[in-house]
């Protein structure tokens, strides 16, 4: 029993070695030869006119965030539409609240006006 547990642990310190070796050569092999251009900030191949910070609503953000996990939570239910039939009383009732705590996280959002897109 043990065994099939070593392959695990050497397959996680395996997976973490080789990315951050990589990640370290490529830092110590690398020029760094830094200047002004290089440090400049880089917009689609043209020079910036004026000033280079620009601040966006957060809004924005709230409204992607909201998307993306309802947009998850879509791909959860997937399954277990699919399998509907075959789930047992239990089953059926744990989708069907969790199907109410995404309806209740909508109206909140909803309600706070986090979906106003102004």
């Amino acid at each position: 029993m043990q065994n099939e547990w070593l392959y695990v642990g050497l397959f996680l310190v395996v997976g973490a070695i080789i990315p951050a070796a990589a990640i370290i050569v490529s830092w110590i092999i690398s020029p760094k030869k830094p200047n002004p251009i290089k440090q400049s900030t880089y917009e689609c191949g043209m020079e910036t006119v004026g000033e280079n910070w620009v601040q966006f609503k957060a809004q924005y953000y709230i409204f992607a965030l909201v998307f993306l996990v309802f947009d998850v939570e879509t791909v959860f239910l997937f399954p277990w539409a699919v399998a509907l039939g075959k789930l047992s009383l239990f089953a059926v009732i744990e989708g069907i609240i969790f199907i109410l705590i995404l309806i209740a996280g909508l109206v909140y959002t909803w309600r706070k006006g986090m979906l106003e897109w102004v």
